[in-house]
């Protein structure tokens, strides 16, 4: 999903590199019944490679590659979303390895353990998540991960999710995008502890860009995660940024993207 960024990065004179999370990128799980024609009762009995996987595990491999690459330079950990939670847990692992923190309409969770616990809050409560509940398939609790179906033909559903995700781009760039999405993601990382501490995460300058049209990760719930890190380490607060884009339409805008990133200081 970063490589539009990346080109951009690239024509800037920026070197980049994507880390993909465990199950994911070539790792992901693509079972023949998620194929077309689908088998939806089999899939969802499927058992998941990404069930037990923790935010831990994530935060790993984050730190992982942090170390191999501040060896060659400055690094700038960029997070999107759910992936907020995982630069959250390396910040906190490895402050010294990391120069910057930005967060692209991420979880920076302060007063909360992760995600799940913000959903109730009224600052949630422009998301347009709830009826997507109908893209799930198989028993959660059984899998041990969530399990989306993100190759449905409804048009109905796929009107919804285009509405919480990417309101702002073409049909066609929403299949385009829907098409590089892997279905299942792990429960035990989307409930995992990813506060951030003030003696270690605190400690790194940090950005963050918010996005005004997001109707996944509302920006009132955005502008109360800036908040909470503010008060948490009141010296070092973000350097706030903001993008008139959905939560995921701004891999179509990569330029405006990369040119925030090129801009921060190092």
């Amino acid at each position: 999903m970063w490589a539009s960024i990346q080109r951009e990065l690239a024509l800037l004179g920026h070197r980049s590199f994507a880390v993909d999370l465990p199950g994911h990128g070539l790792d992901a799980q693509y079972p023949v019944a998620y194929q077309a024609p689908q088998d939806l009762d089999a899939w969802a009995q499927e058992p998941s490679t990404l069930a037990g996987t923790t935010l831990r595990d994530n935060a790993d491999v984050v730190v992982e590659a942090v170390r191999r690459l501040a060896a060659h330079g400055p690094v700038v950990l960029v997070g999107a979303s759910l992936g907020g939670t995982a630069i959250s847990v390396a910040g906190n692992l490895v402050p010294e390895l990391i120069d910057r923190l930005v967060y692209l309409s991420a979880w920076s969770c302060v007063e909360k353990a992760n995600p799940i616990e913000y959903f109730g809050e009224p600052e949630f409560a422009a998301n347009l998540m709830g009826p997507l509940a109908a893209l799930n398939v198989g028993d959660p609790a059984a899998l041990g991960v969530g399990r989306a179906n993100y190759r449905t033909a409804d048009p109905e559903l796929l009107a919804k999710l285009k509405a919480a995700t990417m309101a702002d781009v073409t049909d066609e760039q929403f299949r385009a995008f829907l098409n590089i999405l892997q279905p299942d993601e792990s429960l035990a990382v989307m409930t995992g502890d990813a506060r951030v501490e003030a003696d270690t995460w605190g400690t790194i300058p940090r950005s963050y860009i918010r996005l005004t049209e997001d109707r996944s990760l509302p920006i009132a719930m955005q502008d109360r995660l800036i908040a909470e890190a503010d008060a948490l380490t009141p010296g070092n607060p973000y350097d706030v940024h903001t993008l008139d884009s959905s939560h995921a339409g701004f891999v179509f805008r990569a330029a405006e993207v990369a040119a925030v990133l090129a801009g921060l200081p190092v």
